[in-house]
């Protein structure tokens, strides 16, 4: 069920005595349910009727902060009469709970059914639904405040403050901006993020109140049951300012939905905030809320960055590119219609928090230009859907990890090319790469380690092995080539590595590019030198 060894059945155990505590039988059913993000283990529990309708989600948690804040938030966001799971029993040291079941059907789910379907009128449904969300989203960020206390029962911090700020700073900056491989100032990085920092945190007027930042709120954490949404995964919220969940949901890169949905999402729910924030005018909530957005996207690529960079999970790989090329459109003025003519020059006093003073191309420049580069990175352009077949073919540092297929389809090639004779070990060969002659004439046997050339009489072929080792690579990549190519395939993925990804790896690459090219001239070849950060469409 999950767990293995005594330990995992004794907790089982108890949570189908908690379940018999409560509804004084035996559960009929117990399925483990997948997908949990968390630590958390969940089940559906059934009393085996045979319209399934009588089940109830039973959840077994292995931190127990975690599970206090959900249980104390829950009930009392249901207690305010707001639409999330509502508790049913929970163990007395709260590490084992039951709750309400909301069904399997997420409006992510949803989103994606509309985006595939010709469906006119599940498509209106959808928008009906994310509009219920956008009114919903002020209710529960302004009435959960009153009379919760996040000193005693929240989760992490109790409010938004530079230690939150830092964290998603560098979440983006080590899991995904270090990882990219592309060079960068630190020292510069690391003034505008204080500037950004500084502004977040100064980001509300005098008289303007926080709300509960929920921090995670997007479709995923939103059930439909009913016709109607709930909400979920609650339990890591703070008190913070409203902008960061408004940009978490409508900005949320796997959503992508249109620029012109958002505005029109944007308007239901400042309509809806007005009734808490009486004197907000449009055009500074969306200067605001321009920044929150570029906030959110840097810690959004930071989550894709662990997960597909680090991970290999490709799900979370494929996504990088809408999410930089967003904020790359964010960094330029009315790139989209939420922020058509919301600069503040002209409004602002000495009064004014900050952030109305802050301008993302004149206060955040380098970081702008560093996106900028950063998404025209190769390694981050989308593959294809449909079109002649791409070959990717890549020379790598082993020491730097074998290169990511960001196709999403796996499979593909890894070459070690490190049984060949290594020309870095001379001190002759350091200097070049496997793209110099003298390199390629060591590796084809006419220099030897000083880098003098060797006699036509005295050469022997393949004294090094490099070239017996890339006609094997011919034999096997070119059947899978003219496979791929004559069924309509789209993507191959080639990688070679060696030790510093300098000399044998960038010599086979280029060598495999160049003859794939002439084998085949029906299929593009991209190739790639990762680290010396080279790129040749052929």
């Amino acid at each position: 069920m999950g767990f293995s060894g005594p330990t995992g059945a004794q907790k089982m155990n108890e949570l189908t005595q908690l379940y018999k505590d409560f509804f004084h039988q035996e559960p009929a059913r117990v399925q483990l349910l997948g997908g949990a993000a968390s630590n958390r283990h969940y089940y559906r529990l059934s009393h085996g009727h045979a319209d399934g309708s009588a089940t109830v989600i039973g959840v077994i948690g292995e931190n127990a902060k975690e599970n206090h804040a959900f249980l104390a938030l829950g009930r009392h966001l249901h207690k305010l009469g707001l639409p999330v799971p509502k508790i049913l029993a929970s163990s007395a040291d709260e590490m084992r709970y039951l709750q309400e079941d909301l069904g399997n059907v997420s409006l992510y789910d949803l989103v994606e059914q509309a985006r595939r379907s010709d469906s006119e009128e599940l498509r209106a449904q959808v928008t009906v639904l994310l509009h219920q969300v956008m009114r919903d989203l002020p209710k529960i960020q302004f009435l959960t405040l009153d009379g919760f206390d996040f000193e005693r029962d929240g989760f992490r911090e109790p409010r938004f403050c530079e230690t939150t700020i830092r964290w998603d700073l560098n979440y983006f900056k080590y899991c995904f901006l270090k990882p990219s491989g592309y060079p960068m100032d630190e020292l510069k990085l690391e003034a505008e993020f204080d500037r950004l920092c500084a502004v977040l945190l100064d980001c509300t007027s005098k008289n303007e109140p926080w709300g509960f930042l929920y921090r995670d709120f997007q479709s995923r954490n939103v059930m439909i049951r009913d016709g109607k949404p709930w909400y979920i995964d609650f339990q890591g919220g703070y008190e913070g300012p409203f902008y960061y969940d408004v940009a978490s949901f409508l900005w949320q890169t796997r959503a992508n939905y249109s620029a012109e949905l958002r505005n029109e999402l944007l308007h239901e729910y400042y309509r809806g905030m007005l009734h808490f924030c009486k004197t907000m005018l449009p055009r500074v909530f969306r200067h605001r809320l321009r920044v929150f957005v570029f906030f959110r996207l840097l810690q959004t690529l930071g989550t894709y960055g662990y997960r597909g960079l680090f991970e290999h999970k490709a799900m979370f790989q494929t996504p990088i590119y809408r999410a930089l090329r967003s904020l790359v459109n964010l960094t330029k003025k009315d790139s989209e219609p939420a922020f058509v003519d919301c600069t503040l020059s002209h409004i602002v006093d000495d009064e004014s928090p900050s952030i109305d003073r802050f301008e993302l191309e004149d206060d955040c420049p380098y970081l702008c230009e560093l996106l900028q580069k950063v998404s025209q990175m190769e390694r981050f352009q989308p593959m294809p859907a449909s079109g002649p077949l791409v070959v990717r073919v890549t020379s790598f540092s082993y020491k730097k990890g074998i290169p990511e297929d960001l196709s999403g389809n796996g499979g593909g090639f890894v070459f070690d090319c490190r049984a060949p004779l290594n020309p870095g070990r001379y001190a002759f060969y350091r200097q070049f790469t496997g793209l110099d002659d003298v390199v390629i004439d060591f590796l084809e046997g006419r220099r030897d380690e000083k880098g003098e050339e060797i006699p036509p009489e005295q050469r022997t072929e393949g004294n090094t092995s490099m070239q017996t080792f890339v006609e094997n690579v011919y034999r096997l990549v070119d059947p899978a080539v003219d496979t791929y190519f004559k069924r309509g395939f789209t993507s191959l993925v080639v990688n070679c590595g060696c030790t510093g990804g300098q000399h044998r790896s960038v010599y086979c690459a280029q060598h495999v590019a160049e003859h794939i090219h002439q084998q085949f001239p029906g299929v593009r070849v991209l190739l790639t030198h990762r680290e010396m950060q080279k790129t040749q469409l052929f």
